[in-house]
């Protein structure tokens, strides 16, 4: 079956007469771009450009694929443009992508302030990024920053992580990183995943040797292992900032403060909107939220 992208990367190299140039059109890799253009050319049988020392040049056929296919995309990308701006008519949309637990307590209470229509996804930090790259996404809130081609990071925030735990949990007194570590361990732990995100970090940093634990509840939910800490499941790590706006006496408390560790959070964006008036409003009206 043939892919889309193979035509819209056939389309970009004709345009271009250069992969790297097409590549750069479409924020791909040239191997990317490549692969697309091969997959094609197999998919048709013969050869859609002709390689020379300096450039690429369409081969007959690959003229007549082009003419035939070149005004079915732009149709498509025209129709796609109208849709969306016949649904809304008034706004822009900027799509975000963040977890579910930072929009619920940091964005939420601010929606309203919002310039623009928003559309939100939720997922984890790689998963996002990948959306955004394939500009399924124009805003994501990440604590994950890596080298992506035509994607630009601004720090953000800092999160802190601690142990908490059931109010009514005998806790004993500790002289040492070596007690508490102990004591820790031989705990029920309830964990996000069972890679034990952040719970490994505390580990490493405070006591400078890897977890050997095994958690007792897996549940990909913050606010569900908060309540579930506050019920006596077990104990877990959760950030400060989901402990900002409980009651009094939520059931729970934290487990010295001292062994926290923190997190820095970017806002990630397409490099190429960076100077959208929309996108630009939402990004310092996430700065301000976060």
């Amino acid at each position: 079956m043939v892919d889309f992208e193979w035509y819209r990367s056939f389309c970009a190299i004709y345009k271009h007469l250069s992969l790297s140039e097409a590549a750069k059109s479409r924020i791909m890799t040239q191997p990317a771009m490549s692969q697309h253009l091969a997959a094609l050319e197999a998919e048709v049988g013969e050869a859609l450009f002709i390689r020379t020392s300096r450039k690429i040049v369409p081969t007959e056929r690959g003229k007549e694929l082009y003419s035939r296919v070149a005004p079915l995309i732009e149709s498509l990308e025209s129709t796609t443009h109208d849709f969306k701006s016949a649904s809304l008519p008034s706004m822009a949309v900027t799509k975000i992508g963040t977890a579910h637990e930072f929009f619920k307590e940091k964005i939420l209470p601010r929606l309203q302030d919002f310039p623009t229509c928003t559309v939100t996804r939720f997922g984890t930090a790689d998963v996002l990024l990948d959306q955004l790259k394939d500009e399924q996404l124009d805003i994501v809130v990440t604590p994950k920053k890596y080298p992506i081609p035509g994607i630009g990071f601004t720090k953000s925030m800092v999160e802190e992580f601690v142990i908490v735990a059931p109010a009514a949990l005998d806790v004993p007194e500790v002289r040492n990183p070596e007690e508490a570590e102990r004591w820790l361990s031989a705990q029920p732990w309830l964990s996000y995943g069972l890679e034990l995100p952040i719970i490994r970090r505390i580990w490493r940093e405070h006591f400078h040797k890897r977890p050997l634990i095994r958690p007792i509840h897996v549940i990909p939910n913050l606010h569900m292992i908060l309540s579930a800490v506050a019920s006596g499941a077990g104990i877990s790590v959760v950030p400060t900032y989901m402990l900002t706006h409980e009651p009094e006496s939520p059931g729970y408390r934290i487990l010295w403060e001292e062994l926290k560790v923190s997190n820095d959070i970017f806002l990630a964006y397409q490099l190429k909107h960076k100077h959208v008036p929309h996108i630009l409003e939402t990004l310092s009206l996430l700065q301000g939220v976060v």
